[in-house]
């Protein structure tokens, strides 16, 4: 066999090593996140925070771009200052130190304001 076919050869091999590799990866890594999990404090609001970042990403992956970097913006800050608001809505419900209270209801009202604000924008700028 020539040198040429063995060097073929193992860049084949090492080919097929890097994809199994590459398929078993995301599998790993819930596994890792379930494990993360796992070992954490589970409590009402770290099941309420999870669930608002998993809205927020699946809200925010749904987004359809358009091209617009403006419209963009403020398509993908929408979800992003709901789920701001859905965890200090946990906190509320479930913290007790009267500053972190205090400033999740100053996060509720700023984001509500600001989301009007990019809602508000939106309308009045459809895409073309």
């Amino acid at each position: 066999m020539t040198l040429a076919k063995k060097i073929v050869l193992l860049m084949m091999a090492a080919g097929m090593l890097l994809a199994v590799f590459l398929e078993s990866v995301p599998a790993q890594a819930e596994e890792m996140k379930h494990d993360m999990g796992a070992m954490g404090a589970q409590s009402p609001s770290t099941e309420g925070y999870k669930a608002a970042m998993d809205k927020m990403h699946t809200d925010m992956m749904a987004i359809e771009y358009s091209g617009n970097a403006d419209v963009d913006f403020a398509r993908g800050m929408i979800p992003h200052h709901q789920a701001a608001i859905d965890m200090a809505k946990i906190e509320l419900a479930n913290g007790k130190d009267p500053e972190i209270r205090k400033l999740a209801q100053a996060v509720i009202a700023a984001q509500q304001a600001e989301i009007k604000q990019m809602q508000d924008w939106l309308a009045a700028h459809p895409v073309k």
